[in-house]
């Protein structure tokens, strides 16, 4: 039977370009997406795996909420796990290739503090997660209306004056509130210690030498992990991520106004603050006792190394001048892997 790959083609590199060549008008724009249009594109791409995540993850917690206003089960905590555990296994295996999949403002300041992450790159990228999540919760509100102000409508003023800005709350769908009662430093302790693990699962899933851990499985791994620790924590207050709860919170100002800050500005800063220092001590944590440089890289991280290291325009490559290509992208990328 004739081989139908030759011994030739083994260990060349086959670029996308190759194997299905794009038109004129699409290779023009790809020429400027690797130059002066890389840094859009990479944006483009952390809003969109923002927008991924909350809007499966917020879309079933608005099913969740708006059932216990109705007093009709629509969704679970169970459901609401899942949810967000697909939203970001979707936004890493859709997104991560064009801007190294952060996705999180603590991941993109890990990454510059650890890993020489460019700090302006840096800005736009956290910026471009907070807008993704403020859309998506945007567009799950119009989605959502004619239940929410049926729902509002429906419900004695004192009543809703009392639920409105908390959990249980419509404005509760999209902002992060302290449940009434609660101790702020226990809920404080909750999202610290939550984060913390969350970066230690992040920082082992890249870790190369991890041999439990092959490429194509930490976005499962990561995906579960939230999903295990909304299941365990969420009920306490988590948010876990910034650029969800600022973008959620942005959202809920939008649509109710001042008030949707919340009656604990306190709360308002720790939802939005604490997973930063706790997703960085999490990665210092993982790479002061549990990494260790002469472990072996396994072949499965060493493939996947090359591939984001070899993620460049190249003339010889793709048939086109080197004008376009962009090294710092290059060298940059290979640490950007989420």
């Amino acid at each position: 039977m004739p081989r139908a790959v030759s011994d030739a083609n083994i260990n060349r590199i086959v670029y996308r370009g190759e194997l299905s060549k794009r038109g004129r008008g699409m290779q023009a724009w790809e020429r400027m997406r690797h130059g002066k249009a890389h840094w859009m594109v990479e944006c483009i791409a952390e809003a969109m795996g923002v927008f991924f995540y909350v809007y499966a993850g917020v879309g079933s917690q608005a099913a969740y909420v708006v059932g216990g206003l109705i007093e009709t089960p629509l969704s679970s905590l169970f459901q609401v796990g899942w949810a967000y555990a697909m939203g970001i296994l979707f936004a890493i295996t859709m997104c991560s290739a064009t801007s190294g999949g952060h996705f999180n403002p603590a991941v993109t300041i890990v990454n510059c503090v650890l890993h020489g992450f460019p700090p302006l790159k840096g800005l736009r990228y956290i910026c471009s997660q907070i807008f993704g999540g403020y859309i998506a919760c945007l567009l799950i509100y119009v989605q959502y209306s004619t239940m929410i102000k049926g729902i509002e409508a429906a419900t004695p003023a004192a009543t809703l004056a009392a639920i409105q800005f908390t959990p249980n709350g419509p404005a509760g769908i999209f902002g992060n509130y302290l449940l009434p009662g609660s101790n702020i430093g226990h809920v404080f302790v909750n999202e610290f210690v939550v984060d913390f693990l969350l970066g230690v699962v992040i920082c082992g899933c890249i870790d190369p030498s991890n041999v439990l851990i092959p490429p194509a499985f930490a976005p499962i791994v990561i995906a579960l992990a939230y999903a295990a620790f909304i299941w365990g924590y969420a009920p306490i207050g988590l948010s876990a991520n910034a650029a969800r709860d600022l973008g959620g919170r942005f959202a809920a100002l939008t649509i109710w106004g001042k008030g949707a800050v919340g009656s604990s500005k306190g709360y308002a800063a720790l939802t939005a603050l604490t997973n930063i220092p706790a997703t960085l001590l999490g990665f210092i944590f993982y790479e002061t006792l549990l990494a260790d440089s002469d472990r072996v890289v396994p072949q499965a991280n060493r493939e996947f190394y090359d591939v984001h290291a070899l993620h460049k325009r190249t003339g010889h490559a793709l048939g086109d001048d080197d004008s376009h290509e962009s090294e710092g992208k290059g060298h940059v990328g290979t640490f950007e892997r989420v």
